[in-house]
């Protein structure tokens, strides 16, 4: 037997997968929380100033509606200002921090694994972290719209019915809520999917295109085609086929997905 015969050929080696930070996300929805925090409790307050203002006329079936709507565009200016002039900065932030730590743990999942990598700032990386900036500034903005346009339906529906200060209250906490929620939302999503599409730059850069696809098993309403597709290869250039969108999709992609992969070594 030759000498090149007698040689085997390596297996292939399945690495860890890349986790989402979670100290990031506690802290990105911290930041969001003290937001909406802030616009929840300035609305009660000259919003409940402007209706026990007006409350006779309302009570007399006069609709001061115009009085009402005036503080509300008044609100809406005075917060579109303020997250206008903070959403590109907390989302930068986000963006580089997720930057910093997927990278670092892909560097040590490799390192675990005998590889030794050095990673330099990309044209690639650089597109995602701008895309990462740019989707989540719009998502830090689209709070403060959505939140005060229900709320301002909800006072002139008030007025229109004659309704009480107390009632109104009430309606714009539970509003409040559901703020809350989507920012949590939000927080966790967007952690998910950076922390992917980061990952997945790099291992295109090391030429690491196989993974296995990882289902989270966390969500109350799994994916039948993503629990389908636990523990199979796939391609992370292409990503794998979900029968149910009719398109491919990557780990983390499609909101609320906290599906991951791990990278394949090929063997040798």
């Amino acid at each position: 037997m030759s000498p090149a015969a007698s040689v085997r050929p390596k297996k292939s080696k399945t690495l860890r997968a890349v986790s989402p930070n979670f100290a990031i996300e506690l802290r990105y929805r911290g930041q969001l929380r003290k937001l909406i925090d802030a616009m929840n409790a300035s609305v009660l307050f000259w919003i409940g100033r402007a209706f026990a203002a007006n409350e006779p006329a309302i009570a007399q079936d006069a609709l001061p509606a115009s009085e009402l709507q005036k503080e509300m565009r008044r609100l809406r200016q005075r917060w579109k200002r303020k997250v206008d002039a903070s959403a590109p900065e907390l989302a930068k932030w986000f963006a580089e921090s997720v930057d910093t730590r997927s990278t670092a743990a892909l560097k040590k999942i490799l390192r675990d694994g005998g590889f030794t990598v050095q990673f330099a700032m990309t044209r690639a990386q650089r597109d995602i972290i701008k895309a990462t900036i740019n989707a989540n500034v719009s998502l830090i903005k689209s709070i403060p719209e959505k939140y005060l346009g229900q709320v301002e339906g909800m006072v002139m529906r008030s007025v229109q019915r004659g309704g009480d200060l107390a009632t109104l209250t009430k309606d714009i906490r539970r509003q409040y809520g559901v703020t809350q929620r989507r920012a949590e939302l939000i927080a966790r999503d967007q952690n998910i999917k950076a922390t992917s599409a980061m990952n997945k730059a790099r291992r295109v850069e090391l030429g690491l295109f196989e993974a296995i696809w990882m289902h989270s098993h966390a969500g109350k309403k799994p994916r039948p085609t993503h629990v389908a597709m636990n523990g199979k290869k796939f391609d992370i250039r292409k990503g794998m086929y979900d029968s149910h969108e009719k398109r491919y999709v990557q780990p983390g992609e499609l909101i609320n997905c906290r599906c991951k992969s791990k990278p394949v070594i090929p063997g040798l």
